[in-house]
């Protein structure tokens, strides 16, 4: 699922179930509209990611090695955009059918995962990637703030997690405001990862700042 302003207003309407969430995103992916919505001339959150990645491993041939979890991984945009840089193994989570069926369709993922992320974990083994990456994932309906705790389960020590997200919903959300960034810092002073990074982002979606938060796992 990738959540951005305007992209969609029946995913952002407050108090929408997850499933009637994961339904309204299957219908979209149905309606053959959703990658067109979201192409990269309006959506460059994709693009933002292997930016940051190709920074954290600068060795090219290194790249191959490292296994990734895309979560809310829609049809599979960012992955697409990480194979380009030289990345090969993907593992990718979506609670939506329809779009999981089309990133099934493009062959560039070794396992996936239809479930939700929640304040419960998931059924995937701990410190099991060296990155968990989330493009688009975070907004009204869509994570948690407790997901934060799950992607750091999941994550190897010494791993890394990368949240791209539009900027205005760190203030829009009432799940986020005054929440999410407290809760990361929490985790911090907690000694379960460390800050690399966050940075805003311009034109993340349309006319739309984005921020992108790295953390390094250390658990």
């Amino acid at each position: 699922m990738a959540s951005q302003p305007a992209s969609n207003p029946f995913t952002h309407i407050p108090g929408l179930s997850k499933e009637e969430l994961a339904r309204r995103y299957t219908q979209w992916a149905e309606q053959q509209k959703y990658e067109h919505d979201l192409r990269e001339e309006v959506y460059k959150g994709p693009a933002i990611v292997a930016d940051v990645m190709i920074n954290l491993f600068p060795e090219e041939k290194s790249r191959k090695d490292i296994y990734i979890l895309d979560v809310a991984a829609g049809t599979g945009f960012v992955a697409e955009k990480l194979i380009q840089e030289g990345f090969e193994k993907f593992d990718a989570l979506e609670p939506s059918e329809g779009l999981l069926n089309l990133a099934i369709a493009k062959g560039i993922y070794s396992k996936t995962f239809q479930t939700f992320i929640t304040d419960t974990p998931t059924y995937i083994e701990s410190d099991s990637y060296d990155v968990v990456i989330v493009c688009g994932g975070f907004g009204e309906n869509h994570i948690p703030c407790s997901g934060l705790d799950e992607f750091i389960r999941l994550v190897k020590p010494g791993g890394h997690v990368v949240i791209a997200m539009s900027e205005t919903f760190l203030t829009s959300v009432l799940e986020y405001k005054d929440r999410l960034e407290p809760r990361m810092k929490r985790l911090e002073d907690d000694g379960k990862w460390v800050s690399i990074r966050r940075t805003v982002v311009p034109r993340y979606f349309d006319v739309y700042n984005g921020v992108v938060f790295v953390f390094q796992v250390s658990k």
